[in-house]
């Protein structure tokens, strides 16, 4: 089932970024919008942050929060996206770590990456680096970024444990994770096994989606410390379940939260993977 959803998940991203490079390039006017299912990534950015980018970055954003928002991101910083599509989170971060800093996206799907790489180049943006390859295994050095942040993208990865341990690596000693994601509230175990089970429900960031209190025991596990979940958004429903005719229990809620953690201070990850 893994290399099933991640085929799906590139399939989906890879035709989103497809539909809005014909919707700019006025090839397909049809194309209004990136993606039908959008009721998670509804207005998450304000228009003094979009105006200042090109469009087909605002119209590949299917985000479920605003991490350059509320993560606090300081001039000279290396800063790294998880999940990073048509680079709109990249591209506002890199404005706000200044050109003394330097921002990674990271994507696996090769459609969002030349599209991202496209709208770097329209915005003007030196500082950023866009990098093919899986959240699995970050192709970047032992304590290399300040900050982590990903946009709806840890709830897609079929090994979260993974993704958190890569993340922590990455980071140097008192580097922030400072992520937007999808969990579940409530009494999960009354959460079909059919949602889980719904591979298009999975790459609609619903299926993959943690317990909140789950998400963050993983992050304690990999060697965070802080960690904490703000939730920002509530969902009643969401298109990818109710186009399938399924619905959550009312034990259950979904919602999307800003997740916050850091690597303790004074922790480096030696070349052999030990700390100390």
């Amino acid at each position: 089932m893994e290399q099933d959803i991640k085929k799906t998940i590139r399939a989906k991203y890879g035709a989103v970024a497809q539909a809005v490079s014909a919707t700019v390039n006025k090839t397909d006017p049809s194309s209004a919008r990136a993606c039908g299912c959008n009721d998670i990534s509804e207005d998450l950015y304000d228009a003094l942050q979009t105006e200042v980018l090109p469009s087909a970055a605002v119209q590949a954003s299917l985000g479920c929060g605003n991490p350059t928002a509320l993560a606090e991101l300081h001039p000279g910083e290396t800063v790294l996206d998880l999940g990073s599509g048509g680079g709109i989170d990249v591209l506002l971060s890199a404005r706000r770590v200044g050109p003394t800093g330097k921002v990674y996206g990271l994507d696996m799907t090769d459609e969002m990456l030349e599209l991202a790489r496209n709208n770097q180049r329209q915005a003007g943006i030196e500082n950023v680096e866009f990098l093919k390859g899986d959240i699995e295994g970050i192709p970047l050095p032992d304590n290399h970024v300040d900050v982590i942040i990903s946009n709806c993208v840890i709830n897609l990865a079929t090994d979260k444990d993974k993704v958190f341990r890569e993340a922590y690596r990455t980071l140097k000693s008192g580097g922030r994770f400072a992520v937007s994601d999808i969990v579940f509230q409530g009494d999960v175990g009354k959460i079909p096994k059919k949602v889980r089970d719904l591979v298009d429900a999975w790459a609609g960031c619903v299926s993959g989606a943690l317990e909140e209190q789950d998400y963050l025991a993983r992050l304690r596990a990999a060697g965070f410390s802080d960690a904490s979940l703000e939730v920002t958004r509530i969902y009643s429903d969401t298109c990818e379940l109710g186009c399938a005719g399924i619905g959550l229990p009312p034990e259950v809620r979904l919602v999307s939260g800003f997740i916050r953690a850091t690597k303790p201070s004074n922790v480096k990850i030696t070349a052999v993977g030990t700390t100390g």
